[in-house]
């Protein structure tokens, strides 16, 4: 005999509700879609209207209300931390996918070209992530973390290919591609990325040959 839950009915008969942990994986996963959709609209309102943009505007392009906004991200400064580490995460990410899909010299520069859209995007972040305030001061160490280990990887299988001099360091080389990022002469983006590929093509001085790699 089926036992009998204290509605009535047996436990394995349905009351029109999915079951708990059913549910829960579907409000988890709402969440989650949520902030993904947060997280792109503040990137995007950030870069074009700064950090102190109207909630209320990036709510409208996350096509949330703005109580969402402030139910995942009570302070303006903890939805800053998000954005920053999560474009941070995706350039880092990139870095394998690009190996595996092309040759290590064109997956390096491919890379940079990449962590230069994320240098020219963090723009509208800058103000605060310089600002001095204690909220932000994880974020240089979590940058180096991240994208240092993963430009390595992409230097060394260049260097190994003989596409690229050995002796390049990923944080000289950041720091190159970030500066020639900024900001020059009314230059946007599209310069940042000439100007990055130069940089990339002048690692190729002095670099061995596919032949002394292997001798």
């Amino acid at each position: 005999m089926d036992e009998k839950a204290p509605n009535g009915k047996t436990k394995d008969q349905g009351d029109g509700l999915e079951p708990r942990d059913r549910a829960d994986r579907h409000v988890r996963a709402d969440a989650r879609r949520n902030i993904d959709a947060l997280l792109r609209a503040a990137m995007a309102v950030f870069a074009t209207s700064g950090v102190e943009a109207p909630v209320r505007e990036i709510a409208e392009k996350a096509g949330v209300g703005v109580g969402t906004v402030y139910r995942h991200f009570p302070q303006r400064s903890d939805l800053i931390v998000a954005v920053f580490r999560n474009e941070v995460d995706a350039c880092a990410d990139a870095a394998p996918i690009l190996a595996r899909k092309h040759e290590p010299g064109e997956a390096l520069a491919l890379w940079m070209q990449r962590y230069v859209d994320f240098i020219t995007a963090k723009r509208g972040l800058a103000a605060a992530l310089y600002s001095g305030n204690p909220a932000f001061e994880t974020l240089p160490a979590y940058f180096n973390q991240r994208l240092r280990p993963a430009l390595q990887t992409l230097l060394e299988a260049a260097a190994a290919a003989g596409e690229v001099r050995a002796d390049i360091e990923p944080g000289d080389l950041l720091g190159a591609a970030a500066s020639l990022a900024m900001p020059a002469h009314g230059g946007g983006p599209a310069q940042a990325r000439r100007m990055v590929a130069l940089l990339v093509d002048g690692l190729r001085y002095g670099a061995s040959t596919r032949a002394d790699t292997r001798s």
